[in-house]
């Protein structure tokens, strides 16, 4: 998986590490996650910087010129083309370069770094009354930088055009390390900028001599893509410098930073860009989800729709519409789906009220319906349209989802026509597929003229890659036909620079190797780009007829297909890398760290290398494998949230198990996994145990010994044993009236021993709402031995409560928990965990296993639970939810159980993980990211709320937590659901505990 370098070339990284501000790193980890982006290549680079200061960046350029290397800049790492490989130095400007440095609101406009990211822009934006328009699906992770490099259109691109529309100005590092900035000229700045022998004068001394005569002029008209094509990124921008002074004297001033957008980063080095802001929208928004039967209708329907001047119509088919459905957080923005619709129509309407902006819908909705075209159209209201869009946005990620290897690739899904020449390239484009066997998948950005189209391809298969070759070179040929761009928005990279000497003529190319060969003499700047690229089908992440690997896994992978095919489910779209304004979990330690190697897709990259590329028995045998997957959480957050629903918790789990085989298991992974048996026996005299835990000598030499944090408190045992209490009171463990049903109630490990009050007012909480409660002899859930990859302890835990339960548990009889990590173990996890021949079982079990909190909320919505069981008061709460909570059922069931008192408001905090983590916060290594992790976001919310307040938060770890951090107790909701019990029903008040 490695390549070695020669030792010179290491000294003289070494060397250049200590002259940089930032970090430079050669290590074959961090080589091996910057070796993909997004795209199907993959070059293993020489090393990754991550520049703090322009400085950095000329160090970076004088090095690639002693050296002969390339530097390949990169953002996010969203680019689908290839742009952000190779084998150089790949330059990661968002680490550090991501400050906001200027903003003028009166003249609108805002200097920025290269890493800062689309949305956290706007978020700063918003309260001026402003925002940067363009709006690309990856908004809540890609960069300014990596815009300006793809020139990025968006969804909103109808209204706000691309990203070099809004570039006043942009600072860079050119190739002989100078520093210079492009902004507007008028034709005597343009001459002033032609005198000198520098090579800023050089490059406008070259595109003078190049653009002034009439006879290339027109070549580059006639050849480049019309110009009714909005969206436009073949090749560098020469068609486009026409239209300014000097080349047109009434034109707009020259500019060449509408050269460098799109340019890929083959020019040169942006170090901070000046951008024009506009108001924010209209403020209120809705969306026609017109519902056709076939793609082709519903492109002639976006003919018509753009009459009505909407501000987005976007696009989604079948084949993406059905990857939503197995994918837990985007199955529930499925609601406004009628029936089985070929393609929908996203058409999005703003207007000052929602009055006027469903007029504007309405019309649509009877033009279309006079028109005979489609058969539904549902029009959804905020806040209902985040939803919609968030279905939209996570397109890219959801075609991981189409199961084999099989998957639809991207190379041609980036073409753009005239929208009046739709409907028939897509014809003839269906018929070209058609003639190649294939079929393809459909989506985006239709009202704009451009399609994300995406052959079915096995680029592990020899005559698939051929294909992908053959199909991409075919659709430029169609693409020339209509006049269009081969590239509307993701750039030519690798994917479609072969193909584009064909799309701007053979005189327009030279020109454009001219440009490159002027500004980059020595082909420093992402070379092969653009300019001089490699074939489209080399460097690809697999190889051809790469042979299927069979892992002696512990995990059922039959699901996936194997472990490797769940790894190969990421195809690098990077939604691990949104940040928390945002909102949801995923990924909570590259939240705090900003690290590629603490993302989803970062473990996902590395755990893929060791299974195809490692060596030896065991493939997971890899300390750069054991680093990247340390800081995981096991949130399951990725499980819901990643499109493709990247598991990375089960992952991890199966990980360590092969890991524990080499290594053995530490003493203080043996105490965790086994701290029901421990805190059994501490029971004897719980008293004793926890003055034990207190203590500065007991505790603090237990936390010695076992590595645990030493400003982490330990969670004390409750008095009492909550089965044993229940064995107790079992026969009064039931309504006084008749019961509206049997629940089981789990007490779990957790629950049991450390949280038997709680446990206790959950019990009885249920008695006094008419529910017959028991408690069946299940023993502790495995949760532990699951984070900790004890898999065959897990099983044999598993297998037993399957076996017990599976007599018990019904639709009518559910089994409820309150520790969301031990209940949900039961639908999440059992079932890929237990014996074959009991999986069907554990799926069906799995299914009636409910947090209290869902119980109740399903209850109340039959009607068995009413406002009047509880109390008048008022009452402010403000909820965390569990990760586990979000990632399976969403975080919506502890605030709506909550919310079932009239007086009550639940009120849910938007914070991701709390940064415990059942075991993780408590070790010593992690205790300062477990503490950033919760200080993003949850304990600043809970440190601003008054002491009237209440704070709620069903996990148990969740509630050490935020106790840790801030000094508050945060209760269950069970808890205070238990406490607004009116007297007079149910339970007397002097006997509730």
């Amino acid at each position: 998986m490695t390549i070695q370098h020669s030792s010179p070339m290491q000294e003289a990284l070494a060397a250049l590490s200590e002259r940089l501000d930032g970090d430079l790193h050669h290590d074959s980890l961090m080589r091996t996650l910057y070796a993909t982006d997004a795209s199907v290549y993959r070059q293993l680079p020489l090393a990754v910087a991550l520049p703090k200061s322009t400085e950095d960046i000329v160090q970076l350029i004088n090095f690639a010129h002693r050296h002969k290397t390339s530097l390949i800049p990169r953002a996010a790492g969203t680019s689908l083309a290839g742009q952000c490989v190779g084998e150089g130095i790949v330059v990661d400007t968002g680490r550090y370069l991501n400050q906001i440095q200027e903003f003028n609101a009166e003249e609108g406009w805002v200097r920025i770094q290269p890493g800062v990211i689309r949305d956290e822009l706007n978020a700063y934006l918003e309260p001026h009354g402003l925002f940067f328009g363009p709006n690309t699906s990856t908004a809540n992770r890609c960069m300014l930088g990596g815009m300006v490099g793809n020139n990025s259109c968006g969804t909103t691109s109808i209204v706000y055009g691309s990203t070099r529309d809004h570039v006043l100005e942009l600072e860079t590092v050119l190739s002989d390390g100078s520093i210079a900035t492009f902004g507007t000229l008028d034709e005597a700045g343009f001459r002033q900028k032609m005198e000198g022998s520098a090579l800023e004068n050089k490059v406008y001394q070259q595109i003078h001599e190049a653009l002034q005569h009439p006879d290339r002029q027109a070549e580059i008209k006639r050849e480049f893509p019309r110009p009714s094509i909005t969206r436009r990124n073949t090749g560098y921008a020469v068609d486009l410098l026409l239209q300014q002074q000097p080349f047109l004297p009434e034109g707009k001033p020259f500019n060449f930073a509408t050269l460098l957008c799109g340019s890929e980063g083959t020019l040169a080095f942006t170090t901070s860009i000046k951008l024009a802001v506009q108001p924010l929208p209209l403020p209120v928004d809705v969306v026609v989800c017109a519902h056709f039967t076939s793609v082709a209708e519903s492109l002639r329907a976006v003919q018509l729709a753009m009459t009505h001047h909407p501000t987005a119509c976007e696009l989604m088919d079948k084949v993406i519409l059905d990857c939503t459905r197995d994918n837990p957080e985007q199955e529930r923005n499925r609601f406004f789906l009628e029936g089985d619709p070929a393609a929908v129509l996203m058409i999005e309407f703003r207007g000052e009220s929602e009055a006027e902006a469903r007029a504007l819908a309405d019309a649509l909705v009877h033009a279309l319906h006079t028109d005979q075209l489609g058969y539904a159209y549902p029009i959804v209201s905020a806040p209902d349209t985040a939803r919609i869009w968030n279905l939209r946005k996570a397109g890219l990620g959801l075609l991981s989802n189409v199961k084999g290897d099989k998957k639809p690739v991207a190379c041609i899904e980036d073409t753009a026509v005239d929208i009046r020449d739709l409907p028939e390239y897509i014809e003839e484009f269906d018929q070209i597929l058609d003639g190649y066997g294939q079929r393809a998948v459909y989506y985006a950005h239709a009202g704009a003229g451009e399609l994300h189209l995406r052959p079915m391809l096995n680029l592990k298969d020899t005559g698939d890659r051929q294909l992908f070759h053959d199909i991409t070179e075919a659709t430029a040929h169609l693409v020339k036909k209509y006049g269009g761009s081969l590239s509307g928005e993701h750039g030519d990279g690798r994917v479609r620079a072969p193909f584009l000497e064909y799309m701007v003529g053979q005189r327009n190319y030279q020109l454009l190797r001219q440009i490159k060969e002027t500004w980059d003499p020595l082909y420093i700047f992402n070379p092969g780009k653009i300019i001089d690229p490699e074939p489209i089908n080399e460097d690809l992440r697999y190889e051809p007829e790469q042979p299927e690997r069979s892992f002696d896994t512990f995990l059922d992978w039959t699901p996936d297909g194997s472990i490797l095919l769940a790894a190969e489910r990421c195809n690098g779209s990077g939604d691990c890398r949104k940040l928390p304004l945002s909102g949801g979990t995923m990924c909570p330690s590259y939240h705090a760290t900003r690290d590629e190697k603490h993302t989803t897709r970062g473990r996902a990259n590395i755990l893929r290398e060791c299974l195809t590329r490692g060596e030896g028995p065991n493939p997971f045998d890899r300390e750069e494998l054991a680093e990247a997957l340390d800081l995981c959480l096991s949130c399951k957050a990725c499980s819901a949230e990643c499109p493709s629903t990247v598991d990375m918790t089960a992952m991890k789990a199966e990980f360590q198990y092969q890991y524990h085989k080499k290594h053995g298991i530490s003493l203080r992974t043996r105490a965790i996994t086994n701290i029901s048996r421990l805190n059994s026996y501490g029971m004897a005299f719980p008293w004793l145990t926890n003055l034990f835990l207190r203590s500065a000598l007991g505790g603090g030499v237990l936390k010695r010994v076992l590595g645990i944090a030493p400003r982490r408190s330990l969670p004390p045992l409750s008095r009492f044993s909550l089965r044993r209490w229940a064995r107790r009171r079992s026969r009064r463990l039931q309504p006084k009236g008749p019961a509206k049903g049997t629940v089981y109630f789990f007490a779990d490990e957790f629950t049991n021993y450390n949280d038997a009050v709680m446990g206790r007012k959950a019990i009885l909480l249920l008695v006094a709402l008419g529910y017959r409660v028991e408690v069946p002899p299940l023993t502790e859930s495995g949760r532990a031995h699951l984070s900790k990859g004890l898999l065959e302890k897990a099983r044999e835990l598993a297998t037993e409560n399957v076996r017990i339960a599976g007599p018990l548990i019904d639709l009518d009889h559910p089994l409820v928990g309150v520790e969301p990590s031990a209940i949900l173990s039961f639908r999440d996890e059992y079932p890929r965990l237990v014996p074959e021949e009991l999986r069907a079982e554990a799926r069906r079990i799995g299914r009636q296993c409910l947090t209290v909190e869902d119980f109740l909320v399903r209850e109340f919505q039959k009607g068995n639970i009413n406002p009047g069981q509880f109390t008048d008061e008022k009452a402010r709460i403000l909820v965390h939810s569990h990760c586990h909570q979000k990632a399976i059922d969403g975080h919506e069931g502890p605030v709506l159980a909550l919310s079932i008192p009239d007086g009550y408001h639940a009120e849910y905090i938007p914070a991701g993980c709390c940064g415990m983590a059942g075991s993780f916060g408590y070790e010593k290594e992690h205790y300062d990211l477990s503490m950033a992790i919760a200080n993003q976001t949850l304990l600043p919310r809970i440190r601003e709320a008054d002491a009237q307040t209440i704070i709620a938060a069903p996990g148990t770890s969740c509630r050490h937590q935020i106790h840790d951090g801030t000094g508050r107790k945060a209760l269950h909701p069970v808890e205070i659901l238990y406490d607004a019990l009116r007297p007079a029903r149910g339970i007397d008040p002097g006997k509730r505990n």
